[in-house]
């Protein structure tokens, strides 16, 4: 009996240092994940390991080359994803995805982890939603790729995660520095931290919260089954289930096996099927070894299999293509036709090189442009640019100003939709052009003096310049003010003027779209926009 025991033990040992390798596994990609994501907002580092991950996305490649109509540079990484499913099937999901790792990690697992009719009917869902992602990048869209688990996880870092985590340690630091003992450590942490991980000042992004739940609500899911996004929606677990229908190597149970019922109960997709012998599908397997674990007889192999998987009911079928080519195509002529999308377009604001509507139909939505930025004046959209904009980045000059001397936004975005214009290139790039309100303006209203719009504009040759006017006031009282005026072949709309405006609330200068003809004509129009429609005009000479 002991010797039997002990045979077993040893027997087990080679699992569980799979076991652990698995895990090992999983922390260090976590680990480089947010290691890249951190560097990306370093101007000095390069910005080509920050795109890696996106790069062995293949699914974000696929589409991405779609709807830009060209081949992704380099599409060779996405080539090896795939090799990888190909040869061991899912262990994208299983072992290096980060969305897989945290659900692994903070999933809400009941006892019974096996599966579950409701979890198991909706398995075909993510493979609509893969069938219209491609449809939609075919047509020219890369919208739906905002459900990709790549460009979900560093939204939501870069939106809802990154800026809560420095205000919780601005907020305990402020507590625990009354603590004389306590003065030092914080300050050495801080010093730290600021240099590598958080930013210096405290950014404040549309649409945390809305970010935030929509992470949270996919991690809330594990109460409908484990793994439940993986297994029901996840469109890039769906271009690797198909893939892994191919795989080399697949789960297999032995002869020897005595239907205990464990590696049902433990598989995290519910692909263990006691019906089948305790067979399980492929496509859905993540190569987790969580089943050869459990198993006290050692009947799970893993051995070379060069037969596809077979069918199962859930798989894509004719019904899930036709409608998948609907969906898309409606979707696609839904964002077209729509009016808010051309209607909005002149109000708003995008990165530097990025145009409407080309900029639209590359941009996947993952985030990091917002992270990069070192002023945090990129922000989600919501339905500022119909839905189709929905999350894509916005210029908020109220918030922050695009920096004259930093051209990181295009050097991390993994698709091209910003352009990776060098520095020289990007301070000449017109994002839009400043208008001054009048009513606003602190000397157009004769409140006071304020030249910040003029100190504060970084390009060589001001693009705004003072007039000095002598005004009158109510009570007889006469006294000099200098009014500002606006260059605007000289504007580039970095937004530093509008964002620097000490007015509070709306700022008395404003950065549009370049061309907003209808805009500037109802300014001028309403008398609102007179002085930056007369120093364009020449009616009063510029000194």
């Amino acid at each position: 009996m002991e010797s039997r025991a002990s045979q077993k033990r040893a027997q087990r040992v080679p699992l569980l240092q799979r076991r652990l390798t698995r895990a090992v596994v999983q922390a260090l990609f976590l680990f480089a994940f947010l290691a890249l994501f951190v560097v990306s907002a370093v101007r000095s580092a390069d910005a080509g390991p920050a795109r890696l991950p996106f790069l062995l996305d293949p699914l974000v490649v696929l589409a991405a080359s779609l709807s830009g109509r060209a081949v992704l540079p380099g599409w060779g990484w996405a080539a090896l994803g795939l090799a990888l499913a190909l040869g061991l099937g899912r262990v994208w999901c299983g072992w290096l995805c980060p969305v897989g790792t945290v659900l692994d990690a903070f999933s809400i697992r009941p006892r019974r982890t096996g599966p579950r009719p409701a979890a198991d009917r909706l398995r075909f869902a993510k493979h609509f939603v893969l069938l219209t992602v491609v449809v939609m990048a075919a047509l020219g869209s890369a919208f739906l790729l905002f459900l990709d688990p790549l460009s979900l996880a560093t939204r939501t870092l870069s939106v809802a995660v990154w800026p809560a985590l420095n205000y919780a340690f601005g907020g305990a630091q402020a507590f625990l520095y009354r603590f004389g003992i306590l003065q030092e450590p914080l300050l050495g942490l801080e010093n730290l931290l600021r240099r590598a991980v958080l930013p210096s000042f405290q950014p404040y992004l549309r649409l945390n919260l809305l970010v935030g739940l929509i992470a949270m609500g996919i991690v809330a899911l594990e109460g409908l089954g484990a793994r439940f996004w993986c297994r029901s929606l996840c469109p890039l677990g769906a271009l690797l289930a198909l893939v892994s229908k191919l795989a080399f190597v697949k789960r297999r149970v032995k002869q020897n096996c005595i239907s205990c019922g464990r590696c049902e109960r433990i598989c995290p997709t519910g692909t263990i099927d006691a019906g089948k012998a305790y067979e399980s599908d492929a496509a859905e397997c993540i190569m987790c070894l969580d089943c050869a674990r459990a198993c006290p007889v050692d009947a799970i192999a893993f051995p070379a299999a060069q037969a596809p998987a077979a069918r199962q009911p859930y798989d894509a079928g004719r019904r899930d293509v036709v409608g998948g080519l609907l969906a898309g195509t409606a979707l696609v002529g839904l964002f077209g036709a729509s009016s808010e999308r051309h209607d909005s377009q002149n109000f708003l604001l995008r990165p530097p090189g990025a145009l409407d509507p080309e900029f639209l139909d590359k941009c996947i939505r993952c985030g990091e442009c917002m992270r990069a930025c070192p002023t945090a004046a990129l922000h989600p959209a919501l339905f500022q640019a119909g839905l189709e904009g929905l999350f894509s980045p916005l210029l908020v000059p109220r918030l922050g100003y695009c920096d004259y001397s930093c051209n990181r936004c295009g050097q991390v975005c993994p698709t091209g939709a910003i352009p990776p214009l060098d520095l020289e290139t990007k301070r000449l790039w017109v994002n839009g052009q400043a208008y001054i309100d009048e009513q606003r303006c602190i000397p157009w209203t004769g409140d006071g003096q304020c030249s910040v719009c003029e100190e504060m504009c970084p390009v060589p040759v001001k693009a705004i310049w003072l007039e000095e006017v002598e005004i009158q006031r109510e009570d007889g009282a006469r006294f000099t003010v200098r009014r500002p005026h606006v260059r605007r072949h000289l504007c580039i709309g970095c937004g530093t003027c509008e964002n620097k405006c000490p007015v509070s609330g709306e700022a008395a200068i404003r950065v549009h779209v370049a061309g907003a003809e209808r805009l500037q004509a109802r300014l001028i129009g309403s008398g609102r926009g007179r002085g930056a429609g007369q120093s364009q005009s020449g009616e009063r000479a510029e000194p």
